[in-house]
């Protein structure tokens, strides 16, 4: 998703979800989403089961545009009907609260091992949030590979926006 941004009314470009921030989920499991993403969610977004034992956050229209394709899988298919068992049945719409919170359903709490410190983090069509010691873990573990990563993920061609 790429979000038009502007400053002092004015646009400047155009911003991906993106960025770090460290937030602490309450005993309630409600969040403070930093107001940055707020405002490029909207009024309602959806939250649901992420990859890696986090969680996702997709603005509506990101949302409808994954269950389309979702809902072109194959249900003969065993892995398409586990896959969207997972990953819908833990989706919820959810709004802020005057403060800026969500409050985060406990299934998904227990999900993704949501204890006091969290992280929320940019990364392009969807936010993730994290638990700190999940977040830590797999940084540790990918930091020193990142440029055999890319190496595997990128190609000449991308140079070239191919």
């Amino acid at each position: 998703m790429i979000i038009e941004v502007a400053d002092s009314g004015e646009r400047w470009g155009t911003l991906m979800l993106m960025g770090e921030y460290h937030h602490s989920i309450d005993n309630k499991g409600r969040i403070i989403i930093p107001s940055k993403f707020r405002d490029e969610l909207g009024d309602s977004f959806v939250v649901t089961r992420g990859l890696e034992d986090c969680l996702f956050v997709y603005t509506k229209e990101n949302w409808n545009n994954i269950t389309n394709r979702l809902n072109k899988l194959p249900f003969t298919k065993k892995d398409a009907r586990s896959f969207m068992r997972f990953f819908l049945s833990g989706a919820c719409l959810l709004e802020f609260d005057k403060q800026g919170r969500i409050n985060v359903p406990q299934t998904l709490i227990s999900y993704a091992s949501l204890e006091k410190e969290c992280v929320i983090v940019g990364v392009g069509d969807r936010l993730e949030i994290w638990s700190l010691d999940k977040w830590n873990k797999l940084y540790s573990e990918n930091k020193d590979s990142l440029s055999d990563i890319a190496e595997n993920l990128f190609d000449s061609n991308w140079e070239d926006g191919e």
